[in-house]
């Protein structure tokens, strides 16, 4: 790997999705080999572009992960021909107002990225300059490397591209107009999954087509040399029952279930799953000769009623916790291991029956932003490992959201209690990334293969 960029903007709502995907199209039409990121920990937009590369997407978060800890995962197995990150919010953007810590400028200093800034010109002039150069002074590491123009028309693009050149000295790439009928728009991004959009790889390679129209692709690729001296060795995660044959695990992955953490994935593969998909929606019964369960996160509210109509593997999920599988479940999954779930209109839908109580629309975000877990009695964390880090972004709540952790937020510390933790489960909203504490995923796998060989 020699090319790789981050994909900035200067706020949330400025194009960044929809110029990254465009970006990923029109590389993959040119005939280069193409990894994508997602800066933070975010689910959909890595979905859009898995859908369109063909190849899994992964979560670049810095305070999952650490500066190494992303390194690792920016360049584990990656020999592609450019890297192309997707920042979050605006460049300098992270988890408080006093310092850079968390935002993609942070991820772009610890990978040493050069930084492609996406400006909505929409509705500007000169003023332009000014924005670009506010960004510009902030950057005490020179790594804006050029500008991408979002929203404007081709005759102003070609009056304000030499103006901002000549004053500011910085390259304009290029830029996206107001999109024709029938390309991918940026209504539909971070909102939808990508199965919900119609004709998606359609409109992706219109969008890929005029970005290579739009866009100096060779200037883009030129500025975008990798120049890092980051010597990376590929860190193996011992397997947790290394003489054994992998544990078969049942992961549910459908449409209402499909928020996962590729490094997680990973990870558990390398503690010694084997992880055999199937669909709470789809499938009348689990996989066979399984000894784990994760339910991962999603948006299962919008499938209540197919979710409750299939009764038989409802029961059967709940008769295996009952008799002791191990078991993961995590948001939309914590959800529908409860005794029932409410839609958005109000109607309520038997569900697993594991947890009691209800879940319930309340209206509004419930719970945002990052979170730290600990075992506070160390069920399934021992005590001098007890912490792992997760995140947190729900509009439902249940009738019984456990107290079996103490969730703390890093910036404020305000802390409140949660989850349903036992010896061989943990229940909850947070999504967990697993990298931030391995022994969460070893004891996982040493709980099913005991499970096994009972």
């Amino acid at each position: 790997m020699s090319r790789g960029f981050l994909i900035a903007a200067t706020g949330s709502g400025c194009g960044k999705t929809t110029i990254t995907c465009g970006l990923l199209m029109a590389m993959k039409q040119q005939g280069l080999r193409v990894q994508s990121f997602k800066c933070g920990p975010d689910y959909i937009d890595p979905m859009f572009h898995k859908k369109i590369l063909g190849v899994p997407s992964k979560n670049l978060d810095l305070f999952f992960s650490g500066a190494s800890g992303v390194r690792e995962v920016f360049y584990r197995g990656n020999d592609s021909d450019v890297s192309v990150v997707e920042g979050v919010m605006g460049l300098y953007d992270g988890l408080h107002a006093e310092s850079i810590e968390g935002s993609s400028y942070a991820l772009a200093s610890a990978l040493n990225l050069p930084v492609i800034l996406v400006v909505d010109a929409h509705g500007m002039g000169r003023s332009l300059l000014a924005v670009i150069a506010g960004f510009q002074k902030m950057d005490v590491e020179h790594r804006i490397a050029g500008v991408l123009l979002n929203r404007i028309s081709k005759s102003y693009y070609g009056m304000i591209k030499p103006v901002i050149e000549t004053e500011l000295q910085i390259p304009v790439l290029g830029y996206l107009p107001k999109q024709a009928e029938g390309t991918l728009e940026s209504r539909y991004l971070g909102l939808k999954l990508p199965d919900e959009v119609t004709d998606l790889m359609d409109q992706a390679s219109k969008l890929g087509e005029l970005l290579s129209e739009t866009v100096d692709m060779e200037a883009l690729l030129k500025v975008s040399e990798i120049k890092d001296d980051y010597d990376f060795k590929e860190k193996e995660i011992p397997s947790s029952s290394p003489e054994k044959k992998a544990v078969r695990i049942a992961i549910a992955r459908d449409e209402a279930f499909c928020f996962y953490y590729e490094e997680n994935l990973r990870i558990l593969r390398e503690c010694g799953a084997e992880l055999v998909e199937f669909s709470p929606l789809h499938d009348a019964h689990l996989p066979s000769d399984i000894s784990g369960l994760i339910l991962g996160g999603g948006y299962p509210e919008l499938f209540a009623k197919k979710l409750s109509k299939n009764t038989l593997i409802r029961q059967e999920i709940q008769e295996v916790i009952h008799r002791g599988m191990p078991s993961l479940a995590e948001c939309g999954g914590f959800m529908y291991l409860h005794e029932s779930m409410e839609d958005a209109k109000g109607n309520h839908y038997p569900m697993c029956g594991v947890i009691p109580g209800n879940c319930y629309n309340t209206g509004k975000l419930v719970r945002f932003g990052y979170i730290t877990l600990e075992d506070c009695e160390s069920r399934f964390l021992s005590k001098d490992s007890s912490k792992i880090r997760g995140h947190e972004f729900h509009y439902y709540d249940c009738e019984e959201n456990g107290s079996d952790a103490v969730s703390t937020k890093p910036v404020t510390g305000r802390n409140w209690m949660s989850s349903l933790i036992g010896e061989n489960h943990w229940w909850g909203f947070a999504h967990l990334y697993y990298g931030s504490n391995l022994d969460f995923p070893r004891k996982f796998i040493r709980c099913c293969n005991l499970w096994k060989e009972d």
